[in-house]
């Protein structure tokens, strides 16, 4: 029996367009759903553009239009984008539909009916120079918790935390680049405290989040008493007005992620289905969540908890990934690489992207590196080198002709590329695409090795070998199709000329286990291009011009039209209310001198390898990689804490330096740097983004 699967991936906000950074999240959670339809799943997903927000406001009146003829314009170039890259949702919407304020409407009812929302005077950031209260993106300042600069109003990219905009030290707007100023207005909250208990049993149970992001819960959040969630906004605010508080309107968290429930239902209606049979906590359906790690607060606590609120299904899993470096940075303007979708397109095929994402997104939260040079090394030599020139081998010479009506003996090749079906599957569900990608790629290897032993062009020069040339033809194009369909969920236009060249739709996982014959043979066109490293190059110049042009306007248009005011810092000491137990429990360390701490070698290092270790409850073994080809095995006390398979890949701080110990299990040869009490309260100390391995922990 299928599965009854709902998908969506996070909101894009309808203020920007969509970048290749965007696009790590949308290819990957596109992947999954065509290969759970491949599997013959019912599978549809959903998405919808976040539209409302101080932001949609402020542009609209600068543009001297109304907000509705700016969220109409910038959904018609995200539905643009997406098909561009083979991203095909089910439905598509808008947090401003109807659908939404119904479903808003209903949800708050069911919280109201809950107890769970108190009024509270709100202490909020307001623009003197742009006349409205500031939404957090609108704002700018140091985080609160980790002293991490130019962070966001409202949670931090560097450390994860959540706080207002209040919050922030040094805040400044970015409408005007005025200093803020305090001012009280009425807030309605939602006590997520009280759902304490239920949000630390869902989030903990080992089932619907990655392991380092229920521990992150567990250590930030869920270890002292939740905050209550603020969720409403005064006028002026672009959104829906609060059913029964006129002149406040829902936070744009509030109704975003009901924006999935409103997506879903005009499909439903559409299709003259009924909504509670895919939301109602009795629904059978499984809900799957595609998210980045910088919304990981809201999608794990706050919408679970409306959900449990309002009596609606919950997310059987939220996917959370990392976020793209690109030449191991952030991505940047000036350098070019902050590539929009349609600036990529313009000069490099759209399967390429898919197919390097996949070959890196595992099922962890590192983020992801786009190493340019690899990029076009990877396409050329995996896609053009051994996918695509195996049907560019053999097609041409049976051409207008058919495959052999019985499947020759090809040694055992197809069937025993058909048993990896099932572990090419498992990666697949998993989200563990880079390992997919080496397996499917390793056929692809013992697949040209065939061709390269029985050499189609050397049989076609003997017409006494017309049968043998068509036999080694068949087995080639089979094994190309197996492979192809594998690639399926990646590849999209591949699958349609595939198709189109062998004349059978490839439309079911089950096609990699049978074999064609007899089919009839359509004249080989070329499938793929190879990529030169020029059109990279070009590509990243059109960026950098742009990124400039934009950046000019922007700063056109949002240009104080004051002299800025000095900065205000506003400081709260005892804000967090850090329990001091952990400090109680191990007191600090005698002093040490500058010449003592300089001994220890602290070194970025990823794992590269982790495993179980026999007969030790509480080790696990690790390769650790510092770059270079220089790798450290460590024995690490991390096991009650950790899964090896979600170690791998992830960076951590090493100390590279220590005297090699030798243990019953193997030699160690460091030790991995963590904070915790011990066994499940351990927490890897991890680096922040663009650090790569090797770099030196000073």
């Amino acid at each position: 029996m299928s599965r009854q699967i709902l998908v969506t991936a996070a909101l894009p906000y309808a203020n920007g367009h969509i970048h290749i950074g965007h696009l790590v999240e949308y290819i990957q959670t596109d992947i999954w759903v065509r290969f759970q339809k491949l599997r013959g799943q019912r599978c549809v997903f959903v998405c919808a553009d976040d539209t409302h927000g101080t932001a949609i406001m402020i542009r609209a009146r600068r543009e001297g239009r109304s907000e509705e003829a700016v969220i109409a314009d910038m959904r018609a170039s995200h539905v643009r984008d997406f098909a561009s890259f083979q991203i095909e949702f089910d439905n598509y919407g808008s947090t401003n539909s109807p659908e939404n304020r119904q479903l808003c409407d209903k949800i708050w009812a069911a919280i109201r009916k809950a107890g769970l929302v108190k009024t509270k005077d709100v202490a909020q950031l307001y623009d003197p120079v742009a006349g409205t209260f500031l939404a957090d993106r609108f704002v700018r300042g140091t985080c609160p918790k980790c002293e991490a600069a130019d962070q966001p109003g409202d949670n931090c990219s560097v450390c994860g935390a959540a706080y207002t905009p209040a919050d922030l030290k040094t805040p400044k707007s970015t409408l005007s680049g005025a200093v803020p100023e305090i001012r009280t207005a009425e807030h309605l909250f939602i006590e997520l405290e009280r759902l304490h208990e239920f949000l630390n049993e869902w989030t903990q149970d080992g089932t619907h989040l990655q392991t380092e992001v229920a521990n992150y819960l567990k250590g930030h959040f869920l270890g002292e008493p939740l905050r209550d969630w603020d969720v409403s906004r005064p006028a002026p605010y672009f959104g829906f007005e609060i059913c029964d508080k006129p002149g406040h309107y829902w936070y744009v968290w509030f109704d975003a992620p009901i924006g999935y429930m409103a997506s879903t239902l005009e499909w439903c209606n559409r299709h003259n289905e009924n909504l509670d049979d895919w939301w109602r906590s009795d629904s059978k359906a499984e809900i799957h969540h595609f998210i980045g790690k910088d919304i990981t607060y809201f999608h794990t606590l706050f919408w679970p908890g409306m959900l449990k609120s309002a009596d609606c299904n919950l997310p059987r899993k939220v996917h959370i990934h990392g976020f793209l470096t690109v030449g191991g940075e952030k991505m940047s303007k000036s350098k070019g690489t902050f590539v929009m979708a349609s600036t990529f397109l313009k000069h490099l095929p759209s399967g390429a992207l898919r197919y390097y994402y996949a070959s890196k997104l595992g099922t962890g939260l590192d983020d992801i590196d786009m190493n340019l040079d690899e990029f076009v090394a990877r396409f050329n030599s995996d896609l053009v080198g051994k996918v695509v020139n195996l049907a560019s081998r053999s097609a041409g010479f049976l051409a207008g002709q058919t495959l052999s009506h019985v499947y020759p003996d090809d040694g055992g090749l197809f069937a025993s590329a058909a048993e990896k079906g099932e572990q090419i599957a498992t990666y697949y569900e998993d989200c563990n695409y880079n390992a997919a990608m080496r397996e499917i790629m390793a056929l692809a290897d013992k697949a040209n090795k065939f061709v390269d032993d029985r050499q189609p062009w050397a049989i076609r020069k003997d017409p006494a070998k017309t049968d043998e040339l068509r036999d080694v033809c068949t087995i080639t194009l089979n094994l190309f199709r197996q492979i192809v369909t594998y690639l399926a969920p990646v590849l999209p236009e591949l699958v349609k000329q595939t198709d189109e060249l062998l004349h059978r739709p490839l439309a079911d996982w089950s096609d990699s286990q049978t074999p064609l014959t007899g089919t009839s043979v359509s004249q080989f066109q070329h499938l793929m291009k190879r990529i030169e490293t020029k059109q990279v190059e070009s590509m990243i110049e059109e960026s950098k011009e742009v990124m400039a042009t934009e950046q000019g306007l922007t700063q056109q248009a949002t240009a104080p039209v004051t002299p800025e005011p000095p900065i205000v810092v506003f400081h709260a000491a005892d804000q967090w209310k850090d329990a001091g137990d952990a400090l109680a429990n191990e007191a600090l360390a005698g002093e040490c001198t500058i010449d003592d701490f300089v001994k220890i070698d602290l070194r970025v290092a990823r794992v590269i390898e982790a495993n179980h270790v026999q007969g030790a409850n509480k080790l696990l073994q690790l390769t650790l990689s510092l770059g270079g080809g220089e790798t450290r095995n460590v024995f690490a006390g991390i096991k009650a804490a950790y899964n090896p398979e979600d170690l791998v890949g992830r960076l951590v701080i090493c100390v590279a330096n220590l005297k090699p110990r030798q243990m019953k299990f193997g030699l160690s040869q460091g030790m991995v740097c963590a904070s915790g009490s011990g066994g499940t309260e351990v927490f890897l100390l991890a680096p922040d983004t663009g650090s790569v391995p090797g770099q030196r922990v000073h």
